[in-house]
């Protein structure tokens, strides 16, 4: 018997439950929607970035989301937590349907936790601005401006697959050669099916100096040990402490892999990449599909005109 429970022990702590969501970005490329509302607010049809990035997560087994913020981004939090007097209002307008959906916001079962960045001083401090919360365990990392629609959700087939490569693990897919400057590029040393393992990483690399076009997206599994390179606050590129570099430097002791995900990716940090993510995604829901789609075909027969 005490086997067992020793045994069983050990496979919950092995399992990723901890996710971080950095969320202390300002959204210039968006302006001026983000001069007040936060990016991560912005609706795609009727659910803001983030609760798409808060479901996948939950979706994936994660119990507790740390959303790592910045002075002026409280609406975050406010999301998802409760709110009476809309919910006394709807409930006493007999409104149950929309009832629920205000109440549904934070998914069954997991908790919400916000910490502050201080200062912006790039995304790897803003991960390890979470490591009171995250512990000494394999944690997740989701950018809520990379939308990414799929089934199962793409943190869930990183979940998956992260049992059997362990160490860090990147969502990636192939950029053209003359995009890699806006991402970290993985230095591929195999292939085998949906996985790349991988000897190094670079941070935006010219083109003419990119190991590979396989770009890293924002999802990732990672090693506790990057917290011990992070704590270290050495800059990078465009002098900020870069998250990549913290894997790059952990890679001997862990390893590295990256996930071709099934499913289709938004750059909702860009304006064409925002829209395309609500044109796709109103063509796909109930209550937009049919107008929408009606609207696309009466423009290509003017344009045709």
């Amino acid at each position: 018997m005490i086997i067992a429970i020793v045994t069983l022990s050990m496979r919950v702590n092995d399992m990723i439950r901890k996710a971080v969501l950095p969320v202390a970005g300002m959204g210039t490329r968006v302006l001026p929607a983000t001069k007040v509302l936060p990016k991560e607010l912005l609706p795609v049809v009727d659910k803001p970035l983030i609760q798409y990035a808060v479901e996948e997560a939950a979706e994936a087994g994660i119990t507790e989301i740390v959303l790592v913020t910045a002075k002026g981004k409280d609406l975050l939090v406010d999301h998802f937590d409760r709110s009476p007097e809309l919910e006394r209002q709807l409930e006493e307008r007999g409104k149950t349907d929309l009832l629920d959906i205000a109440r549904s916001t934070c998914p069954r079962g997991v908790t919400i936790t916000a910490v502050r960045q201080p200062a912006p001083l790039g995304l790897g401090h803003a991960v390890w601005c979470a490591r009171p919360v995250v512990g000494d365990q394999p944690f997740a990392v989701l950018l809520p401006d990379d939308l990414i629609l799929g089934r199962p959700g793409a943190l869930k087939q990183m979940v998956d697959q992260w049992a059997d490569t362990r160490g860090h693990l990147v969502a990636v897919e192939n950029v053209p050669l003359e995009h890699v400057s806006r991402y970290g590029i993985l230095d591929v040393v195999e292939e085998r099916g949906q996985v790349a393992r991988a000897r190094g990483m670079v941070e935006k690399p010219r083109p003419e100096d990119a190991p590979s076009t396989l770009s890293v997206i924002g999802r990732y599994i990672l090693d506790p040990v990057v917290f011990d390179v992070l704590e270290r606050r050495q800059k990078g590129q465009g002098g900020e402490i870069q998250l990549t570099d913290a894997i790059a430097a952990t890679i001997a002791r862990v390893g590295l892999a990256g996930l071709r995900f099934q499913g289709t990716r938004y750059d909702c940090g860009t304006k064409a990449g925002y829209v395309a993510a609500i044109i796709d995604q109103a063509l796909s829901h109930p209550d937009t599909a049919a107008a929408v789609y009606a609207h696309i075909q009466a423009l290509n027969i003017r344009r045709a005109a």
